[in-house]
């Protein structure tokens, strides 16, 4: 399949010499959910403002749907809508005429019924003739994404879309941006919450000091990387871990009460089985035990202190 956003060798050097993005090769394919990640300053905003046409690279190509963003900048901008992370709006102009104005800066005929779906679908539609000054910040904020929506885009960058705001309008978020999937529209959206990424993602790329360090199907990255944990709540505390269990790493939780145990579910043998029966002989005794799947939000961290380890 074509991808709809093709980049690569890219890079950004600024004028102080701070090199923001690294080479970076990277394809979007239509129709997904393309979530990146990274703690902040580590190049997120400034990859999707380059995408976008804000920010001139330094070097590399970039191919929006088939338009080079800087060759065929109009065409391929005509393609992108973006919900930037600032919340920038006229504050004195109604809901209805900032967004149906963003429509026309791209050139499009008036469509007043895309623009009311639009509204409604961001719960927005009973605002429309508010001025932007009267709203809260999770209102505006949806008006940024209608903005962004005015124009039909095929592309959509979504810079930190939720931050700041309830958890109502992130779920409603969440539903918008499913639905707008299934209608084909690319998502590429950028976000401090783990848990965005793990609930909508098709793919998941981490981004470190510039440097894009991994790029993986959101499945296929937590079976790769995800650990099992297994926690034993003991019938009675121990004071430390036993030496007899030191091949298998355990650690003590809770004051005593409970023994830790990380493995690898994809491999054959875990060494579950073996621990419990070692358990039994050492006359180690436990009331419960459960196991939890590592989390997406697990997998980055450790990826983030693997990398920076590495560069210390």
């Amino acid at each position: 399949m074509q991808p709809v956003i093709s980049i690569e060798g890219l890079t950004k050097i600024y004028k102080s010499g701070l090199q923001a993005l690294k080479p970076i090769d990277l394809t979007i394919r239509k129709g997904e959910i393309f979530a990146l990640l990274g703690p902040n300053g580590a190049g997120k905003t400034t990859l999707i403002s380059v995408v976008c046409g804000i920010v001139t690279p330094t070097t590399g190509t970039i191919v929006a749907d088939g338009h080079d963003i800087q060759s065929d900048y109009r065409s391929a901008r005509e393609k992108i809508g973006l919900v930037p992370q600032e919340l920038t709006t006229d504050a004195f102009e109604t809901v209805l005429a900032t967004v149906t104005f963003s429509r026309g800066l791209f050139g499009k005929p008036p469509n007043p019924g895309h623009i009311e779906k639009t509204l409604r679908d961001l719960s927005l539609w009973d605002k429309r003739n508010d001025k932007l000054m009267t709203l809260s910040g999770g209102m505006k904020r949806r008006v940024m994404i209608a903005k962004a929506l005015s124009h039909e885009p095929d592309i959509l960058f979504l810079d930190e879309p939720t931050a700041g705001v309830d958890v109502e309008l992130r779920r409603d978020m969440w539903n918008l941006v499913r639905r707008l999937r299934d209608q084909g529209v690319t998502i590429i959206l950028t976000t401090h919450y783990i848990e965005e990424a793990e609930e909508m993602a098709d793919r998941v790329g981490v981004i470190l000091k510039g440097e894009l360090i991994l790029v993986e199907d959101k499945t296929a990255l937590m079976k790769k990387l995800g650990k099992k944990t297994l926690t034993l709540n003991l019938q009675d505390p121990l004071e430390a871990v036993p030496p007899e269990l030191a091949e298998w790493k355990v650690a003590l939780r809770d004051d005593g009460h409970e023994l830790e145990y990380v493995f690898d579910s994809n491999l054959e043998k875990t060494g579950v089985p073996s621990l419990l029966r070692k358990l039994s002989d050492l006359g180690i005794a436990f009331k419960d035990l459960n196991t939890r799947q590592s989390s997406l939000e697990d997998i980055f961290v450790s990826l983030v202190h693997r990398d920076t380890g590495a560069a210390a």
